[in-house]
């Protein structure tokens, strides 16, 4: 297992200019992280390929891996014209996956929320998402790239919807991306999540979050559940979450890939950042 940090965690220093996509590889290696993930929030790579040569030369310099390029996507559009650009939108970013050297890319599928996001619903736009997921896995396959999607964005994001488009999909490169936090969005218990969906990881994400009842509003800096159940996000090892049973899980699994720190807390990000990675790192000695 390799143990390292994605650059979504450093958005708020990023964003603010405080640190550049490149002060950023800098920091997590010197963190003692086996890799970075790349996230392309407060940068962008798009037609950037000076850019994307920088972050290669530093990644190789300092001796981390770049391990995954991760965008956003929606396959839920207005007509079918609209679907081939979105189509055609990702496959160049599969292009500038390859161009990073990576060999895995998470891409988001579609967005909805309230009753728009029931299984019913869910069921109506499973061939489209098939149709958009095998096309990016099999134009990514050509570069030997494995994609995947992760459980976010509410709309599939519980255990049962990921693993039924993965299966539907019926690609050897395309796999999920298990962010071990992100099942509570949709009010379900990350143990038994994990444990569902573990066997169909291409990466994994250590995300923590602190949790209240729908009844105990606690005021701002949290987000709501799909049940109305209140999260905010938590330095990894501080929050609700059961680590401990997860790190157990994964390691009883055969998953032996890459293992990325998530933070979006309301803590400096840095600080947020270099607790969650120690602490995932102890936690993987220990258990």
């Amino acid at each position: 297992m390799k143990i390292g940090l994605s650059s979504y965690s450093l958005y708020q220093a990023i964003n603010s200019g405080e640190m550049t996509i490149i002060d950023a590889i800098q920091w997590v290696a010197d963190q003692g992280a086996d890799h970075i993930e790349i996230v392309p929030l407060g940068f962008s790579l798009d037609d950037n390929p000076q850019l994307i040569n920088e972050i290669i030369e530093k990644a190789q310099s300092v001796g981390i891996e770049l391990s995954h390029y991760l965008i956003g996507a929606n396959f839920i559009t207005e007509d079918k014209e609209a679907f081939e650009q979105e189509i055609e939108r990702v496959k160049k970013q599969v292009d500038i996956a390859n161009a990073l050297g990576v060999k895995m890319m998470r891409h988001d599928v579609a967005w909805r929320a309230g009753e728009e996001a029931s299984i019913i619903q869910f069921e109506k736009d499973l061939p489209i998402l098939v149709d958009a997921c095998q096309q990016i896995a099999d134009y990514a396959a050509q570069f030997d790239i494995t994609t995947s999607i992760e459980n976010h964005g509410f709309y599939v994001q519980a255990s049962d919807r990921v693993l039924r488009l993965v299966s539907e999909v019926n690609r050897s490169n395309f796999k999920t991306t298990v962010d071990v936090g992100n099942f509570m969005c949709v009010d379900e218990d990350s143990v038994s999540a994990v444990k569902k969906n573990i066997g169909q990881a291409s990466m994994v994400h250590f995300k923590d979050f602190y949790v209240r009842p729908s009844y105990e509003n606690p005021g701002e800096g949290w987000f709501q559940t799909t049940g109305g159940n209140y999260l905010r996000g938590a330095i990894v090892g501080h929050g609700d979450i059961d680590m401990r049973e997860i790190v157990r899980i994964i390691k009883n699994s055969n998953y032996d890939g890459y293992i990325s720190i998530e933070f979006e807390g309301l803590e400096e990000c840095k600080q947020g950042s270099r607790i969650g990675l120690d602490n995932v790192r102890r936690l993987f000695n220990e258990e």
